[in-house]
């Protein structure tokens, strides 16, 4: 089995997510990591004796390898590598929920300090598109940033988080347990694990000349898996969770070596197997493991063939109450499945309703469904009591969401007296908009937002596209329908005038509209494609929203320098107080003590109200990110782009009336 090569006991615990390695020096790797009361210990077992306390840099009493960083806010993030072109060195960064630091940590000098308004919960080191200086990316609470060497801000978009594999390949974890690995939008695999991901990374642990994704997960354990199939190829544990994975060749040997920390201090170091050890790194136990979960499939495989024979022999003539007990049924049973839409009732909710039946008098016991983001657990049972079983049965689906979904169906299906049933299993696939219904209230009002946009395409093409994409029992045979929503009520109305090929959607639910933009480009095989929209309900709260941030911006000023004169008065005021102990004025040194006493309580009713004004800040920046992109779905390919790219430029600008001409028009210009 593989073992590690090394173990480290550091009298430091680590924070989850927050481990690194970085040649400081430019030659000797160093692990480092954030810790409790907002330090960051650096470990360099390899210059002993060299190194000097200075600026924020100290030794630890606990252990001369290791010296501490004081970042005096709490660390949320921090990476390390090369981000200017003249440092000795790696670059350390460390993010807070605040500010982030640039640190060079061999002349123990601050490169930049910048203040990021959005928090930094993840950062990542390197080249972007064609930027062609490095750039340290922050990752926030709804936007990204990006750094250079100098501090400036040169890249800003939404979040997303990944790891790099190889090629297109990526890794992810999710907050809800889930990994897995895409290659561009082909989903390879995915696991979910009732524990959270703590750290993803990718390394070639079995040396087969492919990377595995190596997970760190909070109840200690690592494992690496295939990036093909996901299947696990290694596991170890900790005792405590995990709080990072990193590689780097620590031992200085030419030999990079995985590297494992835990949240309390120990640090394991992996290498790659051997020629001898290749494709076999689990332990003796797990094998043992596996054949035993291979002998229990055996025996359930045997019992299943036995009740086969034992229904087999009792299908003769004559032997019907006995064949029904066995679960002997007629040959022509099959499962029968509809989808339809029903509107809501008094008693229950809009809603698509499953139908599953048989065509026979036999009955249907049990039926389990499994379906990717509809049911909680992503799986639902629908089991009747023995008084009301039948040969149907209806299941209520509310998808959450305007995407297409497999319905992964078993039902165990037998006589009425049955003990034994045969399972069947069929695939029904659920329309992405799946919850719009044809039926039209008179009374409806009529929506006010629309987009429009041209297509050189067949109407014949549209309405194939609406029958694929909407639960129509009959079909239709024209691209002009109207739909009512079953989430809101509100109608959605789609026009097409055939001799221009002009397409209106006509909805007051801008998602909706990008939603419907995006399903039939992809359907039309359009690469790009320019359009008008008006909406006047969402953009009108739009602009209440940058009015808002305007208005949180100023606040946000005005308390920064309100707290910048009363530190400068606390100082003064601390001077004095010491100024009059020495003189042996307890007096004016109370007198002073009890104002700064005062001061200080003031300083943090402000930092609540600062701390308030942040948050809603932070919310309606990330509204106004959102309507962005909401713009940018209404367009296809290259117009998307401009659109989010001149929206983005508008804003800096402050020039609200350009913004929303953008995103009416799709550009500034006339």
């Amino acid at each position: 089995m593989l073992v590690p090569i090394f173990t480290l006991k550091l009298n430091h615990k680590i924070n989850p997510r927050m481990v690194t390695m970085g040649k400081f020096d430019g030659i000797h790797p160093c692990l480092t990591a954030a810790t409790q009361a907002g330090k960051v210990f650096i470990h360099n077992p390899h210059t002993r004796g060299q190194r000097q306390a200075a600026h924020r840099l100290s030794q630890s009493a606990q252990d001369s390898d290791i010296s501490l960083l004081n970042i005096n806010q709490a660390v949320s993030c921090l990476t390390a590598g090369t981000l200017g072109p003249n440092t000795t060195g790696d670059t350390l960064l460390v993010g807070t929920q605040t500010n982030l630091l640039a640190y060079d940590v061999h002349d123990n000098a601050d490169i930049f300090y910048r203040e990021v308004t959005d928090g930094a919960n993840a950062i990542v080191l390197g080249k972007l598109g064609n930027i062609e200086s490095p750039l340290a990316i922050i990752g926030g609470n709804c936007a990204l940033q990006g750094f250079d060497y100098e501090g400036n801000d040169q890249f800003w978009t939404t979040v997303t988080s990944l790891c790099h594999m190889h090629g297109s390949r990526f890794g992810y974890a999710l907050a809800n347990g889930t990994v897995g690995v895409y290659d561009r939008t082909a989903r390879y695999w995915r696991i979910k694990s009732k524990n959270h991901a703590m750290s993803i990374h990718a390394f070639d642990l079995n040396a087969d000349g492919v990377v595995e994704l190596i997970t760190g997960w909070s109840n200690g354990k690592i494992d690496a898996r295939s990036d093909r199939t996901g299947e696990v190829i290694f596991k170890d544990n900790f005792s405590s969770s995990v709080a990072g994975v990193v590689e780097g060749d620590y031992r200085m040997d030419g030999q990079i070596q995985l590297i494992c920390t835990s949240v309390e201090g120990e640090v394991r170091g992996y290498l790659p197997a051997s020629k001898e050890m290749k494709g076999n790194l689990m332990d003796s136990s797990v094998e043992q493991d596996l054949i035993r979960e291979l002998s229990q499939r055996r025996q359930n495989l045997l019992l299943e063939l036995r009740n086969y024979e034992e229904n087999a022999k009792q299908a003769v003539p004559g032997a019907s109450e006995r064949d029904t007990q066995m679960g002997v049924i007629p040959a022509n049973t099959q499962l029968q499945t509809v989808l339809s839409v029903r509107a809501a009732t008094e008693s229950q909710r809009s809603h698509i309703e499953l139908s599953i039946s048989t065509p026979n008098e036999t009955i249907i016991r049990a039926v389990l469904i499994f379906a990717e983001g509809i049911f909680e657990g992503e799986s639902h049972v629908v089991h009747p009591s023995a008084q009301n079983l039948c040969g149907s049965i209806c299941v209520p689906i509310i998808p959450p969401k305007d995407i297409p979904v497999d319905l992964h169906i078993k039902a165990f299906v037998g006589g009425k007296s049955s003990s034994q049933f045969h399972v069947f299993e069929i695939t029904r696939q659920l329309p992405r908009f799946s919850m719009y219904d044809l039926n039209v209230e008179p009374e409806a009002p009529q929506p006010t937002g629309k987009v429009t946009f041209t297509i050189n395409d067949r109407p014949q093409r549209v309405v194939m596209w609406l029958n694929q994409n909407f639960l129509l029992l009959e079909g239709i045979d024209t691209p002009d329908v109207t739909f009512t929503s079953l989430r809101g009520g509100g109608l959605l109305t789609i026009s097409m005038l055939s001799t221009s090929g002009e397409i209106t959607l006509n909805t007051d639910d801008i998602d909706l509209a990008g939603d419907l933009v995006q399903s039939l480009a992809s359907f039309l095989a359009i690469e790009d494609l320019q359009a008008e929209a008006d909406f006047p309900t969402y953009f009108g709260e739009l602009r209440t929203t940058l009015t808002e941030v305007d208005d949180y911006h100023s606040v946000h000023q005005k308390l920064t320098a309100a707290i910048a004169d009363h530190s400068n008065h606390i100082r003064n005021m601390l001077v004095q107080a010491e100024d009059a102990r020495l003189m042996g004025d307890i007096r004016n040194m109370k007198k002073r003590y009890i104002e700064l006493y005062d001061l200080n309580r003031d300083l943090i009713n402000e930092y609540k109200i600062r701390s308030n004004n942040h948050n809603a800040l932070l919310a309606c920046l990330k509204s106004v990110n959102q309507a962005i992109q909401r713009a940018g779905r209404l367009r296809v390919g290259k117009p998307k782009n401009q659109v989010i790219t001149a929206c983005r430029d508008a804003i800096k600008n402050n020039n609200v009336n350009v913004l929303f001409k953008i995103m009416k028009a799709g550009t500034a210009s006339s």
